[in-house]
């Protein structure tokens, strides 16, 4: 009898028993991989979801169960680590890439018709023949018009692969006839710079909204552009802007850091430290910066500012920023959706972390801090920013630092009451000054052809006539009764800008707005007397 064959009957046995004892240990509905697993907290989690899918009374969504489980989870960790469900994942994706497959135009629902606002310059609509004022009625034979046609549907019937055509149907007011054109789809930017001109003449202003993929490359255009102006001083416009891809964030800083000049570090939970440096390729060195911040500057943006503080590079001007130092990486959990998880810190070149605290009164209080802010006087007086001398850090030359909570700028601005009022904020939160305007220039859209984009900022007059027909429509829309008389001169400071935006885009609103900014008219004050 060989080897093997007298073996057998043992190795049997024993693979038999070891079936029979595995066996028992198991959920008769455990797939191959649960196998070998422990018995472990996620091994608790799977039963029970399997339980409920397979036992319990009632049929259950365990999908819903799931995003439920994991949002709870996720709650108890920081405010920064989310859940992106996959029906989100898309659009988010979307907005941090930079760009979009589409056909080019900004839209407004007027009447339950797609009715273009304008088209994007360069852009597939412009170059068809498309024009504000136009009313989208079909794409390829299917209505885009309708009280049952909902905007996510109109959006999927206008996008497509790249380099795809859809054939258009529309109608312009004061053509006897419906208009068709075929438009071929293409890569339609999502824009992260706002503006970019010269304040005066030798500061250059930028506003960045948010930190994309694209976002450095528009950066770097604009800078170039007003390098070429004749810009000696940039201000960069971060105010609102809530942040995105930390090595976008690095690129523009090197913009204006020397080489070898230390940008951040960040340090995960087994102390591994990755630093980042500049290097010798920024174009704006030699030059002078201020940087714009407020309450809604965070992440990205407070990297910026905490990196050129550190340094000693420019002057931070604004108010206190949001207060956020984690850094996330994005992770698929392999059915589409996928989880912000925080991964590690990060430090400014003195060696702070900026990340307010979250752990203390629970993620609504975080959230919520803006109102403690405003509550405290902060936001209008630098004397009520409370500060730890524990967190003490000095830069370079010499100047003290704070950490603990973000960035707090070298030159205060208080909060501009005049612009920053309940009614106002309401009224732009639900684009009340974007739809009136568009109705009023739908009106008569040749009323405006003589008129150039620089004479409207810088000359134009909107009537007071219009305050009060805006004042209108806004009691008719909201069925309440709102008077302007206390801030007459901001809302038509408003309705120009909202004007300007429609007629020529490419940053005319910000150029508008700012004309009366006091956080603007201390930086240009900054720049003379330095």
């Amino acid at each position: 009898m060989s080897y093997q064959k007298k073996y057998l009957p043992l190795i049997l046995g024993v693979a038999i028993g070891a079936g029979i004892f595995i066996g028992g240990k198991l959920n008769f509905r455990d797939t191959p991989e649960k196998l070998f697993t422990k018995n472990s907290s996620k091994d608790k989690l799977n039963r029970l979801i399997d339980y409920i899918e397979y036992d319990y009374v009632e049929e259950i969504n365990t999908d819903s169960i799931v995003d439920v489980t994991v949002n709870g989870i996720l709650e108890n960790l920081d405010p920064h680590s989310v859940y992106i469900p996959k029906e989100e994942l898309a659009s988010v994706t979307e907005n941090m890439k930079g760009d979009f497959v589409g056909i080019g135009v900004s839209f407004y629902t007027y009447r339950d018709t797609i009715t273009v606002i304008r088209t994007i310059e360069g852009g597939p609509s412009e170059k068809a023949g498309i024009k504000g004022g136009d009313r989208i009625l079909l794409a390829d034979g299917d209505s885009l018009y309708g009280s049952s046609v909902q905007g996510g549907d109109i959006v999927k019937r206008l996008k497509g692969p790249v380099g795809s055509n859809v054939n258009l149907t529309v109608y312009r007011r004061g053509e006897p006839e419906f208009l068709n054109f075929k438009v071929k789809r293409g890569v339609i930017p999502i824009k992260s710079v706002d503006a970019a001109y010269m304040l005066t003449d030798k500061l250059g202003y930028i506003k960045v909204n948010r930190f994309a993929e694209s976002t450095y490359k528009e950066f770097k255009k604009g800078l170039d552009k007003l390098i070429d102006l004749g810009a000696t001083e940039i201000a960069l416009d971060l105010r609102e802007n809530p942040g995105g891809f930390l090595s976008i964030a690095e690129q523009m800083v090197d913009e204006f850091l020397g080489k070898d000049k230390l940008i951040l570090f960040t340090k995960n939970k087994r102390g591994h430290v990755e630093e980042s440096y500049a290097t010798k390729r920024g174009d704006f060195e030699d030059g002078k910066v201020y940087v714009l911040i407020n309450e809604n500057s965070a992440s990205a943006s407070e990297i910026v500012a905490g990196a050129l503080q550190d340094n000693d590079k420019g002057t931070i001007v604004g108010r206190r920023s949001y207060g956020k130092g984690l850094v996330q990486r994005e992770m698929n959990l392999g059915d589409g959706s996928a989880v912000r998880l925080t991964v590690s810190r990060y430090y400014t070149p003195t060696g702070r972390s900026i990340q307010r605290p979250y752990k203390k009164n629970g993620h609504k209080d975080y959230y919520d801090e803006y109102s403690d802010r405003l509550d405290s006087g902060e936001l209008l007086d630098p004397s009520k920013i409370e500060v730890a001398d524990s967190l003490k850090f000095t830069t370079p030359n010499g100047k003290v630092v704070y950490g603990g909570g973000g960035i707090i700028p070298d030159v205060f601005v208080p909060l501009d009451n005049s612009l920053h009022n309940e009614t106002l904020q309401y009224i732009e939160q639900y684009q009340f000054f974007d739809n009136f305007i568009f109705r009023q220039l739908d009106l008569d859209r040749h009323a405006y052809d003589g008129i150039s984009r620089d004479y409207f900022i810088n000359n134009f007059e909107l009537d007071d006539s219009l305050v009060i027909k805006f004042q209108d429509y806004v009691n008719t829309q909201t069925r309440t009764t709102v008077t302007f008389v206390a801030y007459h001169d901001e809302v038509k400071q408003y309705l120009k800008a909202a004007l300007g935006e429609q007629l020529f885009g490419n940053g005319t609103f910000e150029e508008v707005m700012n004309q009366k900014d006091i956080m603007i008219h201390e930086v240009i004050r900054l720049s003379k007397v330095e």
